[in-house]
C-alpha cells in the first residue's frame, strides 16, 4: 500500500541524509508499549538534515516530535503527518567547556547528570532522577528531587517549522511549573547548561541518593508514563490520588500503581485508549472527592484508533 505522504516528501526533499520511514509502528518507542503507528518518521542526520525537510514540507502537513517516549502516550490510530525523532552523534553528545555543558536533545537526561559529575559540576544531579531526554526537559521545565530545568539552562536552539535556526535565551523560554513557554512549531536541537564547581564523590554520592529515592518510590521496571499528572498548586497529585481510592484502580489492562498511584501502568496488553481512560478516570474521581482539576503531566499525542 501507498503512502502519498512518503512519496511526495521523496519528491520534494531527495537528498535527505536521515532514515524516512513510512508507516512506522512507534509502540516500541514508548515505554508504555502502547499506540499505532507514524504516517512518516524522520530522523534526521544532523540539524542542517532536519532543516531540510521542514522547509520542504508542506506546511499543512502536521508535524510531531518524540523524544525517548518515556512521558507519553501514543493514541492507538498512530500520528497523522511526519513524527521526527532526533538521535546520533549529531543530537546525542555532551561537551564540557569549564562550567558550561552543551548537549544534543536526544541525550537523556541521566546521561547529562553523569556527564556533569565526571566533570566535578554541581547542580545538575537531579537529571539523575528524570526519564527523559534533554528535548523534552526544555519543552516541560523538567525537574524533580529539588532543582528544575530553568535553574541551570542558559540557552537553548533549534529548528523552527519553516527550517530556520532559532536561538533562546533563558528569558525568552518562559519557564513555568512543568511548562516552556517557547513557540510550538520549534524543534529543539541543543541546550547550553551552567553548572557550578563541585566535589565529584559528594555529587556522585547525591545521584546515588536520588537513584535510590527512585527506585525506593516509583515503579520504575513496568512499563509506565512516569508522573501522570501535575502537582496542584500547594498540594500532591499522589495524594488526591489515594485519597480519591484511585490506588490500584484498573481499566483493561491499564492501572494506576500500588506502588506510587501517580503512576499508571501497562499490566500487558493495554491499550493506549485505556491508559487515557483511567487518566481521566483518575481525574474525575479527584475532582469528585476533593475540587481540585488534575492536569495531565504525560503528553498525548495522536488520534484514537478507527472504531
Amino acid at each position: 500500500m501507498t503512502n502519498p505522504l512518503y512519496e511526495s516528501i521523496r519528491a520534494a526533499a531527495p537528498h535527505l541524509r536521515g532514515r524516512l520511514l513510512a508507516d512506522q509502528p512507534l509502540s516500541e518507542l514508548t515505554w508504555f508499549r502502547v499506540g499505532g503507528p507514524a504516517q512518516v518518521l524522520f530522523s534526521p542526520a544532523d540539524e542542517e538534515d532536519l532543516a531540510a525537510l521542514l522547509a520542504a514540507l508542506d506546511p499543512a502537513v502536521p508535524v510531531t516530535v518524540i523524544g525517548l517516549g518515556s512521558n507519553l502516550i501514543v493514541r492507538d490510530g498512530g500520528i497523522p503527518g511526519v513524527t521526527i525523532r532526533l538521535g546520533g552523534k549529531a543530537f546525542g553528545s555532551v561537551a564540557v567547556d569549564g562550567d558550561t555543558m552543551r548537549a544534543g536533545t536526544a541525550v537523556p537526561d541521566m546521561r547529562l547528570a553523569k556527564a556533569a559529575a565526571e566533570a566535578a559540576l554541581d547542580g545538575l544531579a537531579f537529571y539523575r532522577g528524570i526519564p527523559g531526554s534533554i528535548g523534552g526537559a526544555l519543552r516541560m521545565n523538567a525537574g524533580a528531587h529539588g532543582g528544575e530545568t530553568t535553574d541551570v539552562l542558559i540557552e537553548a536552539r533549534g529548528i523552527d517549522r519553516r527550517g530556520e535556526l532559532r536561538h533562546f535565551s533563558h528569558a525568552e523560554m518562559g519557564f513555568t511549573y512543568r511548562h516552556s513557554a517557547a513557540p510550538e512549531d520549534v524543534i529543539f536541537t541543543s541546550a547550553l547548561f551552567r553548572g557550578r564547581p563541585g566535589d565529584r564523590a559528594e555529587i556522585e554520592a547525591e545521584m546515588e541518593r536520588v537513584t535510590a529515592a527512585r527506585e525506593a518510590a516509583q515503579p520504575i521496571r513496568e512499563r509506565t508514563g512516569g508522573s501522570t499528572f501535575k502537582n496542584p498548586e500547594g498540594g500532591k497529585a499522589w495524594q488526591l490520588i489515594d485519597a480519591a481510592g484511585c490506588r490500584g484502580l484498573a481499566v483493561g489492562g491499564a492501572q494506576v500503581s500500588e506502588m506510587h498511584c501517580n503512576f499508571l501502568i501497562n499490566r500487558g496488553g493495554a491499550t493506549a485508549a485505556e491508559i487515557e481512560a483511567l487518566g481521566e478516570e483518575v481525574r474525575r474521581r479527584v475532582r469528585e472527592t476533593s475540587g481540585v482539576e488534575l492536569h495531565w503531566e504525560i503528553k498525548r499525542i495522536g488520534v484514537a484508533a478507527a472504531a
